[in-house]
């Protein structure tokens, strides 16, 4: 009879198929995602992690004395950086109209390539009558609000933006209690390592 062969070689294929599955998991080197780039340049961009102890932005051993701009992104996103030849300028950080003495923004690139490619990544220390006045001076120039709990986002309008995260949010400023940060998109801000103090 064929019957009993069919079931043989299903039970074959089967099996060979869970070998395979394992053979191609065995096959991983990273559990940490790989880092990708955006399209139609060359910044790099690494996917948000997905454990929750890198997602804390709060879980810097960085403190608000020693905040630099190689400390205020992950490691795994400062190395490719330098892989890349990519350094940091380091400005003041200033929006709104409001310029905070104690924070930096900076601006990775590599300045021996003319490109555009650039990332932004900014943190300092704020007070409610600074934010409140930052938040209202972005606003004046067509920014947009959004609010998620006791945080508030404040984007770049995003038909004014020159680039978009794959939720069409373009340079985005985060306040929170008593900080607050900014990335060239809405998504980096996951990326920065917020720092203590």
């Amino acid at each position: 009879m064929t019957l009993p062969s069919i079931r043989t070689r299903t039970a074959s294929a089967l099996a060979a198929l869970g070998i395979a599955a394992l053979l191609l998991a065995g096959c991983s080197t990273s559990s940490a995602p790989a880092p990708t780039e955006t399209i139609g340049t060359d910044a790099p961009t690494t996917p948000p992690p997905t454990d929750d102890s890198a997602v804390d932005p709060s879980a810097s051993p960085s403190s608000a004395v020693d905040v630099t701009c190689e400390s205020l992104v992950q490691e795994d996103l400062l190395a490719e950086f330098r892989q890349k030849g990519w350094t940091a300028k380091e400005t003041p950080f200033a929006a709104g109209g409001v310029t905070l003495d104690k924070g930096l923004q900076c601006t990775w690139a590599d300045y021996a390539v003319p490109s555009g490619n650039l990332m932004i990544f900014g943190w300092a220390p704020i007070t409610v009558d600074q934010a409140d006045a930052m938040q209202r001076g972005l606003g004046a120039k067509g920014w947009l609000r959004e609010e998620h709990g006791d945080t508030v986002y404040i984007t770049e309008d995003p038909t004014q933006a020159p680039t978009t995260d794959e939720n069409g949010y373009g340079m985005t400023y985060e306040f929170g209690d008593g900080w607050v940060t900014v990335a060239d998109v809405k998504q980096s801000l996951l990326l920065i390592q917020r720092p203590q103090g």
